[in-house]
Order: structure tokens, then C-alpha cells, then sequence
């Protein structure tokens, strides 16, 4: 499933740039150098810890200031509960001595309960892992780094330029308003830096509109 879609190329500079700030963080190497080890397929760290990492680069904090946890993607399509739950307690053996939880989630289910949780309605299911991050409620959440390849392989399916610029933009694709107001004010508290652009902001890209 993940050799579906050739990943959408980052600029060399950007790439080595995000690389840099987010390999500050010790959290990102460990999960990055171990995670091969759960044996599951298209893995892909994600979400806070790596842009949250940036902000704290960028703004000269600890890298890993207000960094709750560490989202870690695979796609089975195994899509059983009980095969998902025996990758987590692997892995909360394989994490278990780092500051943060890894939460490692089979993005193949996500359909199966997204909608209880956030509300709305279901989502159709994943391709893959880049499809999820396509996904996120902010652009510059859309970031991921591959874990086990050969070379460090960044997917940003919006480029970096949010990121950098600490501009919180809602991706409309699948996330509700309350999901993206939610964590926009949080980040916000976190990191007064932020320039939270509200929900009906118009989408350049035409993306999620």
C-alpha cells in the first residue's frame, strides 16, 4: 500500500533543516533508530513531537519544552483490535524508558473510530500512512519522517514554509473546527510565538476547503 504514491519532495534545504531541528529532540533518535525493531510496516514518526521540536528550535527553548508524546504510524491491514494491541505493548516495552509515551496506532483502523471520538462522520479509510498526514487539522502538523529507511525520508505534502513561520493554518480536510480550535489554543498557550489563523481562513492551496 505505501509504494502506491511516490512521497512528494521536500527542498534539500528544508529537509535538512527540519532533520536538524527535530534530531535535537533525543525522543525523535530513539523512536527513529528502534522503531524497526516492532517488525510493522510504513512506519512514520509524526505529529507533536517533530513539530513541536521545530517551535522549540526555532524559539530557543529545550527541544523537547510542552512535548506530550510521540505519534508512531504503521499501516497493517490487519485492520483486528487484538493485532493492533499486541504492536502497543511491544512497543511499550520497546519506549518504555523514554520521557514521553509513544502512542503507535495502525492508521489502516482509523476509520473504525474516528468518528466516535471526534464526532462527524466516518472517514473513508487510509491508503496509507501519507494519507493520513494528509489529514492533520493544522498544515503545519503535515509532517512526518520516515522511521527505518536508509536515508532520512521527510513527507511534507505542504511544504514547510507554516512550520518555519510558526503559522497554524486548519487543513479542512478531515478534522472538525472543535478538534482544530482545541489544539490551536493549546499549542497557542504553549508557545506564544504561534500565528493561529482561524477557521474560515481561505485555503490557498484549495486544499481541505
Amino acid at each position: 500500500m505505501s509504494g502506491a504514491r511516490p512521497p512528494r519532495p521536500v527542498p534539500g534545504a528544508d529537509e535538512s533543516r527540519l532533520l536538524a531541528l527535530v534530531t535535537a529532540n533525543p525522543t525523535v533518535t530513539a523512536v527513529l533508530e528502534r522503531a524497526p525493531t516492532l517488525g510493522v510496516p510504513d512506519l512514520w514518526l509524526t505529529a507533536g513531537v517533530l513539530f513541536q521540536s521545530v517551535w522549540n528550535g526555532l524559539t530557543g527553548r529545550p527541544a523537547d519544552a510542552g512535548v506530550r508524546d510521540a505519534d508512531l504510524f504503521y499501516f497493517d491491514p490487519d485492520t483486528s483490535w487484538d493485532a493492533e494491541d499486541a504492536v502497543i505493548r511491544r512497543a511499550a516495552e520497546l519506549f518504555g524508558d523514554l520521557p514521553v509515551p509513544v502512542e503507535v496506532r495502525n492508521e489502516a483502523r482509523v476509520h473504525l473510530w474516528y468518528a466516535q471520538r471526534f464526532g462527524g462522520p466516518a472517514p473513508a479509510p487510509f491508503r496509507d500512512c501519507r494519507d493520513a498526514i494528509d489529514s492533520f487539522a493544522a498544515v503545519c502538523c503535515m509532517v512526518g519522517v520516515r522511521a527505518g529507511a536508509a536515508d532520512p525520508e521527510v513527507y511534507a505534502p505542504r511544504g514547510l514554509d507554516d512550520l518555519f513561520g510558526m503559522v497554524v493554518r486548519p487543513n479542512r480536510r478531515l478534522a472538525p473546527r472543535h478538534v482544530y480550535e482545541t489544539k490551536a489554543a493549546r499549542w497557542l498557550a504553549e508557545w506564544p510565538q504561534l500565528t493561529v489563523l482561524p477557521w474560515n481562513t481561505a485555503d490557498p492551496s484549495g486544499a481541505g476547503g
